[in-house]
């Protein structure tokens, strides 16, 4: 009997290493991976770049405390500040830290504004923001709630994509809009480029907050260091976490000035958020991903993997109802049961993963070549043609 508490209904197999867009497991077989630790595995397994930063930042200081200067630190915040919208960053050590970090910054801004009414948040029916307390009542997805009551208050949830809803829902109580740029567990749902204008308008018009989640879609997965860039907009509050660590421990918050107003020394704290191995992995990561003509191949090899899976859907139109995504966050809609299909595409060794909406996730490493996309189109063929 497992001493692991059961919160996950793992396949049972399990990978004793992995190098690039591949995974060895204990039994001897090789898996392209398409899962990258679910978005995370930014840069592939092993990496040498970042395999290099780890050894050497560990021989020399792994964690201090935030009661103190750290330099890695400062260097990661100019990196990302200079590269986005944001004036500062908070840093933590996941996804749902973050989204915590943008909850209570949007409320701490209305509150030191002699505002403390205006704490509601608006969010999105299939959300994903993790899964602390505030986060889960966030998302408000039943099977993740239950439970787990007393609700946590403060949030208003609407249809996605339906306006009139929003706009309904905005009151003198609202303090944000929080929405992820693409819905990722939601089922790979891209916000197109005019809507997120349209929020920007809003959130201005209204004078709230917008935030925009980009945990699983930021720092390069969708072609652009922040999938928001397509729409040219600047947000005032962004959580992240996965890909900036290439599958180490990191997470962020980006504040712009404005919203930063309300957090002081003590409103906010991360007891091992911003240590100085995360930190230099962090900058590892962004030293390749900030390259030139990186994102652009990303982009590329996005296009070039959607372009191809919309011939397999032409192909089998009785099982492929929908391609969607952007770069490499693909997703594919399934007539088909989408647990069932990953078993198939898992014997034929690719690895996915579900998302709601009866879809699968596609998300190879940003490092990924075109003929190993080549090959997970081959895989994913095969296992449609063997699928009855």
């Amino acid at each position: 009997m497992s001493a692991i508490l059961g919160t996950y209904n793992r396949k049972k197999i399990s990978f004793k290493k992995g190098k690039g867009a591949y995974l060895y497991a204990h039994n001897g077989k090789k898996y392209l991976d398409f899962v990258s630790g679910i978005a995370v595995n930014s840069l592939g397994h092993c990496h040498s770049h970042m395999v290099r930063a780890i050894q050497k930042q560990s021989k020399k200081l792994i964690h201090v405390s935030n009661a103190f200067e750290i330099p890695e630190q400062e260097k990661l915040a100019k990196r990302l500040t200079k590269n986005s919208f944001a004036d500062f960053v908070v840093f933590v050590n996941s996804g749902a830290e973050a989204t915590e970090a943008s909850i209570k910054i949007a409320r701490k801004y209305f509150f030191e504004k002699g505002m403390p009414e205006k704490n509601r948040i608006i969010t999105f029916k299939g959300a994903f923001h993790g899964r602390t307390l505030a986060a889960l009542f966030a998302a408000n997805n039943k099977d993740h709630t239950k439970g787990f009551g007393p609700r946590v208050e403060g949030f208003d949830q609407v249809p996605f994509g339906d306006h009139e809803a929003l706009n309904k829902a905005i009151t003198n109580k609202t303090a944000a809009i929080m929405v992820e740029t693409i819905l990722g567990e939601g089922g790979i749902k891209v916000i197109p480029n005019e809507c997120l204008v349209g929020l920007r308008k809003i959130c201005d018009e209204k004078k709230i907050l917008l935030i925009l989640d980009e945990v699983q879609c930021g720092i390069g997965r969708s072609g652009k260091l922040f999938a928001f860039d397509y729409a040219k907009i600047k947000p005032d509050i962004v959580p992240i976490a996965k890909g900036i660590g290439g599958g180490f421990p990191l997470g962020a918050c980006l504040v712009n000035k404005k919203a930063s107003e309300g957090m002081k020394p003590g409103t906010h704290g991360s007891t091992f958020g911003g240590n100085p191995l995360a930190m230099s992995v962090g900058n590892a990561v962004l030293d390749i991903i900030l390259k030139k003509g990186f994102l652009k191949n990303v982009e590329r090899n996005g296009q070039f993997f959607k372009d191809e899976l919309v011939k397999l859907k032409h192909k089998y139109k009785n099982k492929i109802l929908d391609v969607r995504g952007k770069g490499l966050l693909v997703g594919i809609k399934l007539s088909i049961n989408n647990n069932k299909f990953l078993e198939h595409m898992f014997k034929n060794k690719l690895l996915a993963v579900k998302a709601a909406d009866n879809v699968i996730r596609l998300l190879p490493p940003l490092i990924v070549k075109k003929e190993e996309i080549k090959k997970a189109i081959n895989i994913i063929d095969k296992s449609l043609k063997e699928f009855k």
